[in-house]
């Protein structure tokens, strides 16, 4: 923090908010309305320490539940009087051969009993963990909660098994203990096993296993380890089986009826996220980013009526559906409003009636929020690439100083809605230019395509063809150009300093990969086949040998480099492991660069603390104000 305050007081541009307001975790970070409309949950946040607060809609009234540092990530509704909290830790399990990595408990708690429980405590030769996210149904008119574990058969083999909870006690029973190699299961509305989707890791066959009279059918096979199926939910009836799978290269929602055929592919082809009835968990509609806009494509059109409604309450915003009641009536949502931040809202339907629950960002003010714009342009080959430009808050958009931040994946997106990072540097004086370079998702398929095997290469150039776009309108001073970004992002950030030289005055790598070889040799041995061939897709490779992986390893290309470059990277991290950034780190010092590297203890790939993550902030914009002042 007093490195903070020091680069604060030398700074000479006109700023906003302390780096802490943007820096720190969110004030609310998840937020779930109970079933019956009469409650709502919510994850704050207090410096380094979260909560869990649940109040009562009619008076006010709050149980507090104190996480402190622990990593708590979502939350749901069992019933009316169950909540379940989920979290996450970063641990190796003793006697069992897995790697380390990041791992999911939850914890039930009974908010009239005020009593916890974490679910598969008493789960008898399986851990303690839960995969995936805890299945709600209703059976014989009572809720129910379905979980999948880790249970280990009789030759000590861990299988994926399905449980179910019984609410009042937290106890688990095993209701089906898994086939050899399962992957996934899905809870049919009944409360019985519906189906399975089972993956052979040796041979890379794929098989969906439903539930028939009398046992079990394989109703589908797929082969290969990339672009496989997946199970999505219950269908539209609440019996069918909803997938998502590839279809003329174009990733599609099907629906396996009950009788063993399939309908015709949905037409959101899944969209950006289902939507399911909360009480029955059918499919009830999908919500897409199209362009700049979210969509919301309901079945029913009641449904639709209900939403465009709140949409005209807020028009001018950013809203996203968070989580109703059973009956469709009480809502939280989230509103990006370009001139207050992102926050919470609670609509009643029934009586016309919102509230503000509260800021995500409570420190920050309109005075603090920079304005965005969405930006288009051709690449250099011609291809449309579109993303965002973030202007600093009181300068004219004129020879400005630029920071391209790179989005990770590289198959993820930047959107339209608040940004902490970006606004946080645009705070300090830069522009900032986020891009969705070719291979980004939630463009359509041939667009992620293009940029399979365009690592380093045209999804590096897609960035820097940004600069040259906006140097070109007069809006930067592409003499005054940085590059900063994580994990795919911060890759990007590598090679814009050792590939693409002569675009960026500076470079910031946040848990970025260095050195690609080994990045695909260790996610063979620690995540897989399947995440081997996804990297060697990507990174245009043949084979984990290929030479082209060398070529296109910013540590191997480090001789000769003279731009400064940053290194933060987190001792926990699961993703990216802290031994690429450590090899950068040899690799510049060995060329006669040294780079600053920032090693944040207990900290994961995703920045989840918040004293780690305002070190990080911190670090970037001091590095920043180094080599690329704004002023």
């Amino acid at each position: 923090m007093a490195l903070a305050a020091a680069w604060l007081a030398s700074a000479s541009v006109a700023m906003g908010a302390p780096l802490e307001a943007y820096g720190k975790l969110p004030s609310i970070e998840a937020a779930a309305m109970s079933p019956d409309g009469e409650r709502f949950a919510v994850i704050t946040t207090t410096g380094e320490a979260r909560q869990i607060v649940v109040k009562e809609i009619a008076t006010g009234k709050a149980n507090v539940i104190n996480a402190g540092a622990a990593k708590v990530r979502d939350l749901d509704w069992a019933s009316p009087q169950h909540l379940l909290i989920t979290a996450s830790v970063t641990a190796t399990i003793a006697n069992v051969i897995a790697p380390r990595q990041e791992y999911t408990t939850v914890v039930l708690y009974d908010v009239v009993a005020n009593r916890q429980t974490r679910l598969m405590h008493d789960a008898k030769s399986s851990l303690n963990i839960v995969l995936g996210t805890p299945f709600r149904r209703m059976v014989d008119g009572k809720p129910a909660v379905f979980v999948q574990g880790v249970r280990f058969d009789s030759t000590g083999r861990g299988r994926v098994a399905l449980y179910r909870i019984d609410l009042k006690s937290g106890s688990s029973k095993v209701i089906h203990e898994g086939f050899p190699n399962t992957e996934q299961w899905l809870v049919g509305g009944d409360g019985q096993p519906a189906a399975a989707s089972v993956f052979d890791h040796t041979t890379g066959t794929w098989t969906l296993k439903v539930k028939v009279a009398g046992g079990w059918k394989d109703a589908m096979r797929s082969e290969g380890y990339l672009d496989r199926p997946s199970l999505a939910g219950l269908g539209r009836d609440g019996r069918s089986i909803l997938l998502f799978d590839e279809v003329d290269d174009e990733r599609v929602l099907r629906e396996l009826n009950a009788d063993g055929t399939f309908s015709e592919a949905i037409a959101t082809k899944g969209g950006d996220q289902l939507l399911f009835d909360p009480g029955g968990h059918h499919l009830i509609g999908s919500r897409s980013l199209v362009g700049d806009e979210f969509r919301y494509d309901f079945l029913g059109p009641a449904d639709q009526k209900v939403w465009r409604s709140i949409e005209a309450a807020y028009r001018g915003q950013h809203v996203q559906l968070l989580s109703w009641s059973n009956n469709r009536e009480r809502i939280l949502i989230r509103v990006d409003s370009p001139t207050e931040g992102p926050g919470i809202a609670y609509v009643d339907w029934k009586t016309k009636r919102s509230d503000w629950v509260g800021a995500i960002y409570r420190d920050l003010t309109e005075r603090d929020l920079a304005q965005v714009k969405p930006v288009k342009f051709k690449a250099a080959d011609g291809l449309e690439l579109s993303g965002y430009l973030t202007l600093p808050h009181g300068r004219d958009a004129r020879k400005l100083p630029l920071v391209v931040l790179a989005h990770g994946g590289p198959a993820a997106r930047d959107r339209p809605t608040f940004d902490w990072w970006s606004q946080a540097l645009a705070s300090r004086g830069y522009a900032v230019l986020q891009v969705n370079f070719r291979g980004s998702a939630g463009f359509g398929a041939k667009f992620l395509e293009a940029g399979y095997g365009q690592w380093g290469r045209k999804m590096q150039t897609d960035l820097s063809d940004g600069v040259r776009h906006l140097a070109g309108q007069g809006i930067v001073d592409p003499a005054r150009v940085c590059i900063v970004g994580a994990s795919y992002g911060g890759y990007a950030a590598l090679a814009g300093a050792t590939l693409d030289r002569g675009v960026y005055r500076c470079a910031a790598s946040v848990a970025g990969v260095s050195d690609l070889q080994r990045m695909v040799a260790w996610s063979k041995t620690n995540k897989g086949r399947t995440a081997q061939k996804y990297w060697i897709r990507f990174m245009g490779a043949d084979d984990p040998n290929d030479p082209v992986l060398r070529e296109l390893s910013p540590a191997a290309k480090a001789d000769g480099v003279t731009t400064p470059i940053l290194l933060v990277h987190g001792r926990d991290d699961t993703v990216v492991p802290m031994e690429q950034s450590a090899i950068m780190e040899r690799a510049l010092k060995k060329a006669g660069n040294p780079a600053e590297m920032v090693v944040m203890s207990g900290e994961d790939h995703w920045l989840s603390r918040g004293e780690t993550r305002l070190r990080m902030l911190n670090a970037v914009a001091i590095f920043l104000e180094k080599n690329n002042p704004p002023s």
